[in-house]
């Protein structure tokens, strides 16, 4: 997600939010002698630490030619490809998810496994997918928050034992087709 995100003059080029560094952004010629960039851009952020489906938002990404932005509260191996690019925040064990939290926005996505972290991203506008290849949504997010407290809760007092279940092949195609989908309708309203 780009700082400015409206359109550019002279061919400056603005910092991308995620790196710090110069964006290229493609250039339309206006009456020869300015040019015209659009820095509307899609970028889907990855809550990356205990993130199961990496590898699948990659590709996808890459079949789109959509950005992604791994953020991470340690350094991590990505793909060495122009469109990844590796945040890492220092700080404490939610600095990862205020980094995110602050920089996605509408005609973002977000992948995440957690329900904190997908609320605060729905208010900001940006689209949030889970792991397993559930939408949260507005209309959704305040049941699947009362539920984590209540399993909290349970966990806490030995009513029930141990985590979600581990990734499986339904999983992840379920998430790869939400993500598609979700990619499309944020194509079609660009």
């Amino acid at each position: 997600m780009l700082k400015d995100r409206g359109i550019h003059i002279l061919g400056l080029t603005p910092d991308c939010s995620c790196c710090m560094q110069k964006v290229r952004a493609p250039s339309v010629p206006l009456k020869g002698i300015f040019e015209v960039r659009s820095l509307r851009t899609l970028m889907i952020y990855i809550d990356a630490d205990a993130c199961p489906v990496k590898e699948e938002t990659y590709k996808v990404a890459e079949r789109y030619q959509v950005d992604v932005c791994v953020v991470a509260n340690t350094w991590m191996r990505t793909p060495q490809n122009e469109r990844v690019i590796l945040k890492v925040v220092a700080g404490d064990f939610d600095a990862a998810d205020d980094w995110i939290a602050g920089r996605a926005g509408p005609g973002d996505i977000v992948v995440t496994g957690d329900i904190p972290l997908a609320a605060r991203c729905i208010g900001t506008g940006a689209r949030v997918l889970g792991t397993r290849g559930e939408e949260f949504t507005e209309a959704g997010i305040g049941d699947a928050l009362a539920m984590r407290a209540l399993k909290d809760h349970l966990r806490q007092t030995g009513e029930i034992m141990g985590g979600p279940a581990a990734m499986d092949r339904r999983s992840r195609s379920k998430f790869l087709s939400k993500l598609d989908e979700i990619i499309n309708a944020l194509e079609r309203q660009r």
